[in-house]
């Protein structure tokens, strides 16, 4: 029997390793198997996107038809998303911004990034992120098709997390990315035909836009990371997810005004 035999590679169990990676939803998951899938569940990232998108979408617009002004009710679902994820990505970009600017070698940056304290950078790099995205949420709970941009937006950015795992082999002998491993080329191929596939039923057009924002964005992410400290860590995941995620958000909102 081959190793393609035993470790398939799809398997159900990976949704649910996937959301318990990547949220803090409470999920059953066989930590033995989901161990021994490791990297193979990586295509299942783009569903947990989904689902982080539809309660910040939710709760979003539902506060929006009950009369909350459009700005509260962005504020409430940008604080459910963080809760729901447990500020896992919004972490990995205060590393990364600290890392990769306050370090003057690959070794320490990556001392810099495993620090558990953070500096300017870092400080600088989330305030951008969540006024900028407060931003966007403000703008699309009130667009026509807002919701499913949301969920788009979503599943896109942790689509991108998945195409850098592959391409860029890890940084460090440690860590989280470390421990889940590389995914293969096939499970990048599904995860993009999951995260593309919705986001052209939801978006039309407009993904043609948002398509090539993701692919810029993640290759640019992965260039830097590559340049700075020769690889990906799971905290230069989390910064690709953010920075998909506002790229991704200023293009559609763009889109719609044209």
């Amino acid at each position: 029997m081959t190793d393609s035999d035993t470790n398939p590679t799809l398997a159900a169990s990976d949704v649910g390793a996937a959301i318990g990676l990547l949220t803090r939803i409470p999920v059953r998951v066989d930590m033995d198997r989901a161990t021994a899938r490791g990297a193979k569940a990586a295509w299942a990232y783009p569903i947990a996107g989904l689902t982080v998108g539809f309660l910040v979408g939710i709760v979003g617009i539902g506060a929006s038809l009950l009369g909350v002004p459009a700005p509260l009710a962005a504020a409430l679902g940008l604080a459910v998303g963080i809760i729901v994820t447990g500020a896992m990505h919004e972490d990995g970009l205060a590393d990364t911004a600290d890392g990769l600017w306050g370090g003057w070698d690959p070794e320490g940056r990556l001392k810099i990034m495993k620090d558990s304290y953070i500096g300017a950078y870092g400080v600088i790099a989330i305030v951008l992120s969540l006024l900028i995205r407060w931003m966007i949420l403000t703008t699309l709970i009130d667009a026509d098709g807002g919701l499913w941009m949301i969920i788009a937006i979503a599943a896109l950015s942790r689509t991108a997390m998945v195409v850098l795992m592959t391409w860029l082999p890890n940084a460090r002998t440690g860590g989280l990315s470390r421990a889940v491993g590389r995914p293969d080329k096939m499970t990048a191929v599904i995860a993009a035909a999951i995260g593309g596939g919705f986001a052209i039923i939801s978006l039309g057009g407009t993904i043609i836009i948002a398509a090539g924002i993701t692919v810029l964005a993640t290759l640019g992410c992965g260039i830097i990371a590559r340049a700075k400290i020769g690889g990906q860590t799971g905290d230069i995941l989390g910064a690709t997810q953010q920075i998909c995620e506002m790229g991704l958000g200023i293009g559609l909102i763009c889109a719609l005004a044209l």
